[in-house]
């Protein structure tokens, strides 16, 4: 017996005897054969959707000052584009069409831009944060601002970060419950009022007739957002968390080849969500923005991409000699930057045209109705005071 147990566990065995565990070999650097483009790409995006709210503001700028000064100037249409900067309205308009099937005649451009959005994240997790909200675009060059200043951003322990994440979740299904409780009716009788009607108004006066209060949290919310990567859409905004919802079902995601992988740990480091990229086979996280970033920090072929699952199986007729097995595993999977800017375009002006065709763009609200009410917007208080 003791014979047995010392095959087993010699009692007096040197560390040549005992086997050594073999060290795990680093893969072979392959160096990517093409740039990666996908920030240029990024921020001409990001650029561009600025401009377009830019010049969407500007017009409605000079469509209320046309009646706020008794007709008197050039008369420019409303654009129904500003209704992207009411989500709220939108919520609650999205309510109202799955309650009675009929599409609100107020604010309908809200519904149908929150619903785009919603289609975007549904495919490509939530790019919309990334690569149009001009919100998430201030935010990240906020937090690139404060990076060049102090030196680096401050990145919050696990224990805090992960709750304050949480923020912005009960923001939403706080909207949710109110809205969702709401009936048909009440939603209708909202939106008809003149506080419904003139939400938009009430918008560009919160930014024109900004309060002193406005003013230091904004100011504040700067400053965090410096420090922090991505303060304000990170922690607190509700419209990125029915994103973030949504995103959890998308087929593309950030995948991770661990047979081209070096480990050299770059993409986690560039991630501005903070997220463990270089130990990961897919980033599953709904905090995940389809930024790129990541992808554009490897230099190693084939190791991440934005792409659907890998292929199961690399033989078969069909696959070349000539291309290795990571190769042939990722081809036709990957998700190319003018790619993604192809389908946001065509999710974006595709339903934007629908809409238009349908005739659920514009708000149905005559101007003699707005001649009337603009002037006395503020008279309009909320339904619920």
């Amino acid at each position: 017996m003791n014979d047995i147990v010392n095959e087993i566990t010699p009692l007096s065995a040197s560390p040549s005897d005992v086997p050594s565990v073999p060290a795990k070999v680093k893969n072979k650097q392959v160096r990517r054969a093409a740039p990666d483009h996908s920030q240029r790409m990024r921020l001409i995006v990001q650029g561009l959707f600025v401009l377009l709210n830019v010049f969407l503001c500007v017009q409605f700028y000079f469509f209320v000052r046309f009646f706020e000064t008794n007709a008197t100037g050039a008369h420019v249409s409303r654009p129904a584009g500003v209704d992207g900067w009411l989500p709220i309205a939108g919520l609650m308009n999205v309510r109202y069409l799955i309650a009675t099937g009929r599409v609100p005649a107020i604010h309908p451009a809200a519904m149908v831009m929150f619903l785009i959005f919603v289609a975007m994240s549904l495919l490509l997790k939530r790019a919309f944060c990334a690569w149009l909200c001009p919100v998430g675009t201030l935010s990240e060059y906020l937090w690139k601002a404060g990076r060049k200043l102090f030196g680096r951003n401050l990145v919050l322990p696990r224990w805090l970060d992960i709750p304050l994440r949480s923020i912005k979740y009960l923001l939403l299904a706080f909207f949710v419950f109110i809205i969702g409780s709401m009936t048909a009716a009440a939603l209708e009788d909202f939106m008809m009022q003149p506080y419904g009607i003139l939400a938009d108004v009430k918008m560009l006066h919160f930014f024109l007739r900004i309060s002193t209060s406005a003013v230091v949290t904004i100011g504040v919310l700067s400053l965090l957002s410096m420090a922090i990567k991505n303060f304000w859409c990170r922690y607190a905004c509700p419209y990125g968390a029915v994103m973030s919802l949504v995103s959890f079902a998308s087929p593309f995601k950030i995948r991770r080849d661990e047979q081209a992988c070096v480990e050299c740990g770059k993409c986690a480091k560039a991630c501005p969500q903070d997220l463990p990229v270089d130990r990961l086979i897919q980033v599953r996280s709904i905090e995940c923005t389809a930024c790129m970033e990541c992808v554009a920090s490897c230099a190693t072929e084939n190791a991440l991409q934005f792409s659907l699952p890998p292929r199961f199986s690399t033989q078969g007729p069909a696959a070349s000699l000539a291309v290795s097995p990571i190769a042939r595993r990722w081809s036709g999977r990957r998700l190319q930057p003018i790619a993604v800017v192809v389908i946001l375009s065509a999710l974006f002006f595709g339903g934007v045209s629908f809409a238009r065709v349908t005739h659920h763009w514009q708000t149905n609200i005559s101007d003699d109705v707005y001649r009337e009410l603009i002037p006395h917007v503020d008279d309009a208080g909320h339904p619920g005071f």
